[in-house]
């Protein structure tokens, strides 16, 4: 049997927020994935807990079967699992996005969707300054990856894809450790044009990421990068916002939960890179990929279909719905999600029934209501079909077929078992 999961992030909204419930999934033309909600079957899932904030990592770990109340520990780590940062027993992991925030308002949690290289060139000459002047380090850079070498071990930054950077708290010993489990922080995706007061770090720990957040904004106000992009018409990166922090976590294995199992996973972001290395997945690298809506749809087809050779469940994460959605844009939602019907499913699925048997399963991590421009709790539609899978025929893939389906999982992370039939 061969497998394959595509997740079009945050895909899903909430059709009371649309003139006659006709959501982006309702109004979006995707025939072949409509095809195979007709010939399979239709469901619902709800991946968030109601005591876990909505975002990708806790949504996404229970898409792929786990249960987030018990191997959650936070963003940043999964992205430094991803780019290969050692961490230790008493190191915290903190997602650094660069931001702009305009008075008290977050003007863009992408900063403009900065570039990779702007963002390592803020990071690489204000690093220094921040490390220095909050907690009394001395950082050196290293030439040969650009990141931070902070000489008494303390913080370290490192850059990352466009807005999306990381920052390393290395603790000496558990009492070293500034921060715990009353910590809390707030995505910035959470509050676009919103006032951020309520997101400000709070708990144990909160005064260090503010006076952090505050430093970054005052080596950010001048620096050539912000000068030039100014002057091109372009958001400045104002601060860094400190989010998403936590230790290591530790998952049982894909293969040891599912055995005979073998898996990979295509996503041009670090967040689903890092949860596939600790499920034991390879990362397939894919030329042309963003994590944004100007992604390569097509290479991620391609390279998907190629991979079902080698392995027995591949799955593709497509970023750009969910950017769509922070962005409150109803057309570029819409846009994503015909794109991906259009240039990712088919090579996949025609790849699929060239084994004979297999199953694909389509679903968003969680929904991002346009109407909000944030993710949010709530269920998600998802469509099962493949060639042992009876077909329901409730209608097309959306939020209002799912609404009246049988199938139904209350707690997200058993579709999973269902899905690979080990129930």
């Amino acid at each position: 049997m061969k497998y394959a999961i595509i997740i079009p992030d945050g895909c899903a909204d909430n059709p009371d927020d649309f003139l006659k419930k006709q959501t982006p999934l309702c109004v979006a033309e995707m025939p072949n994935i409509d095809v195979l909600a007709r010939t399979g079957i239709v469901g619902q899932s709800f991946n968030v807990p109601p005591e876990l904030s909505p975002g990708s990592d806790v949504a996404t770990l229970s898409l792929l079967g786990y249960d987030p109340r018990t191997n959650y520990t936070g963003r940043a780590p999964l992205e430094a699992i991803a780019q290969g940062i050692p961490f230790g027993e008493n190191d915290w992991a903190v997602r650094c996005n660069l931001v702009t925030i305009v008075g008290d308002v977050m003007r863009s949690f992408t900063a403009g969707h900065i570039s990779s290289n702007e963002a390592a060139e803020l990071l690489n000459t204000t690093g220094r300054g921040i490390a220095k002047s909050i907690v009394g380090a001395d950082l050196c850079v290293c030439p040969a990856d650009g990141r931070y070498h902070q000489r008494n071990n303390k913080v370290e930054f490192f850059p990352g894809v466009s807005y999306r950077n990381l920052m390393l708290y290395h603790g000496s010993d558990a009492s070293d450790v500034p921060f715990d489990s009353s910590t809390r922080t707030s995505a910035p995706h959470d509050y676009t044009d919103k006032n951020i007061e309520a997101a400000l770090p709070q708990g144990r720990g909160s005064e260090l990421l503010m006076q952090l957040m505050r430093e970054s904004e005052r080596l950010f106000a001048d620096h050539p990068v912000n000068r030039r992009r100014v002057e091109m018409g372009r958001l400045p990166a104002t601060q860094c916002w400190l989010w998403g922090l936590g230790k290591r976590p530790n998952l049982v294995p894909f293969a040891e939960r599912f055995p005979g199992i073998r898996g990979a996973m295509i996503s041009a972001v670090d967040l689903l890179v890092g949860i596939a290395k600790l499920l034991g997945w390879d990362r397939i690298d894919v030329p042309g990929i963003t994590g944004y809506v100007d992604t390569d749809y097509a290479a991620k087809g391609r390279h998907a279909a190629d991979a079902l050779e080698r392995y027995d469940i591949v799955c593709v994460h497509v970023e750009a719905p969910d950017e769509a959605s922070h962005e409150g844009s109803l057309e570029k939602k819409i846009q994503a999600m015909q794109d991906i019907d259009a240039m990712v499913v088919p090579p996949i699925v025609e790849k699929l029934k060239s084994f004979g048997d297999w199953r694909i399963l389509i679903s968003p991590d969680h929904p991002t209501n346009i109407s909000t421009k944030t993710h949010s709790h709530g269920p998600v539609p998802w469509v099962v079909a493949g060639s042992d899978v009876p077909a329901l025929d409730l209608g097309n893939y959306n939020e209002l077929t799912a609404g009246h389906s049988p199938y139904r999982y209350d707690s997200g992370w058993e579709l999973m078992n269902w899905f690979l039939d080990r129930v």
